[in-house]
Order: structure tokens, then C-alpha cells, then sequence
């Protein structure tokens, strides 16, 4: 999985938790990376419908859906990038041996299956499932 789709996730279950318009500046500080960083990530889920802005002194991101009709896969496909990828490929398919010149693709494929299983997976939680799991961790750990 991409850092990407982590500060997504973390970002949209803290405007959930807090309810309100939340800066960049915000944002970071309880995702625990820059502001830049933030609305790098925050703008195709903008694009998508899935966050809005304010403009001015209190401008910002706020949840543009019910956190209960949010779901991880919303927010994968408006990220666009695949959960499971190669940074790297074995083999080539200028070699002779058919392992060799074959595995790539094979694997590609194998990493697409593996995608479709994650959507279909991410596509069953929503925004407040996980806002119900961390408030509900902590409330029976006390």
C-alpha cells in the first residue's frame, strides 16, 4: 500500500472525528507529515468529490459524505494508484528462458488480481468503521 492512501485514510477519520473544517496545517500535524504533503494527497480527493475546501482564516478540508458511506475504496480509486505494486521487476524479456522473459508479466497479472481482492475487500470499510474501531479499542482498554 501506498503512504498515500495511509494519509488519506487518516486524514478523512480525523475531519470525521473532529467535524469540522481542518487546515493543512492541521491535518499534518496529527497525520505527522507537511502540510505540502497533505494537500498533495487531499487534491484528487477533492477532484472526486470525496473532501471539500473553505477558502480563508478558518478555509480548509471538511468531509463532503457521511463517514458511514465513505469507504476505502472511495478513496483508493480517487487516488488513483494501485494498493500493490512492484518497485521492481524480475527477469527480462530480452532473455532466451521462458522464466526469465515470462515472470514479469506473469507477475503483473498476479499484482492485478491481488488489487482487484483489496477494492473489493476496502470497498466493504467505511470512514467510520475505523473511527468506530479506534474510539471502541480505546474505550474497552480503559
Amino acid at each position: 500500500m501506498t503512504s498515500e492512501f495511509a494519509i488519506a485514510v487518516h486524514a478523512l477519520v480525523f475531519l470525521n472525528h473532529k467535524g469540522e473544517t481542518l487546515s493543512s496545517d492541521a491535518l499534518a500535524d496529527n497525520v505527522c507529515t507537511n502540510p505540502a504533503r497533505v494537500r498533495k494527497v487531499m487534491a484528487p480527493l477533492k477532484s472526486a468529490g470525496l473532501v471539500g475546501t473553505r477558502e480563508g482564516v478558518k478555509g480548509g478540508y471538511y468531509m463532503t459524505l457521511p463517514a458511514d458511506q465513505l469507504t476505502l475504496a472511495q478513496i483508493s480509486d480517487a487516488l488513483r494508484m494501485p494498493l500493490i505494486k512492484a518497485s521492481w521487476k524480475t527477469g527480462s524479456v530480452d532473455k532466451e528462458c521462458l522464466v526469465a522473459s515470462g515472470m514479469a508479466g506473469i507477475m503483473d497479472g498476479i499484482y492485478g488480481e491481488l488489487n482487484d481482492l483489496c477494492l473489493r475487500h476496502l470497498a466493504h470499510i467505511t470512514i467510520q468503521d475505523i473511527d468506530d474501531r479506534i474510539f471502541h479499542s480505546r474505550s474497552s482498554a480503559t
